[in-house]
């Protein structure tokens, strides 16, 4: 990983300050949405990148407390990776490396916008990766 940045962050508070002074009965509903992509720069930088949709609802009124919208990327320098690996190194590898510092931004960007940390669960880049592979070979038959 040679460079990461942010490319496009978008934080909503819709209800802003009244969500703060209404206290929660219940715990919030949390929609969550992850995309990744990635792009070739030249023969041996490739960009990967995160898209977060975080948008957390009231229950008690089904109102959206927040709407977190995040693209988190970076720059990877990938040589001498044999052409049969390099899916995996680029829907695995890379975001698994990535994520860690995506998953701050997000939690620190909540806190910045008067919300308990959003702590989101790491994810299982290898899980998602095999998933998406056997639909493929589903689909073909």
């Amino acid at each position: 990983m040679q460079k990461m940045y942010i490319k496009d962050l978008s934080f909503e508070n819709p209800y802003a300050p009244q969500v703060f002074i209404t206290p929660q009965k219940t715990e919030p509903k949390v929609e969550l949405n992850l995309n990744m992509n990635n792009k070739k720069i030249d023969d041996d930088h490739w960009e990967v990148s995160l898209q977060i949709t975080a948008k957390v609802i009231s229950k008690d009124d089904d109102k959206a407390m927040f709407i977190l919208e995040i693209e988190h990327a970076a720059v990877f320098l990938l040589r001498n990776i044999p052409e049969e690996h390099m899916e995996m190194v680029l829907k695995v590898d890379c975001p698994t490396l990535l994520f860690p510092f995506t998953r701050q931004i997000v939690s620190q960007i909540s806190i910045d916008g008067g919300f308990t940390p959003f702590l989101m669960e790491p994810i299982n880049f290898m899980g998602l990766f095999q998933s998406a592979k056997k639909r493929r070979e589903a689909e073909k038959q």
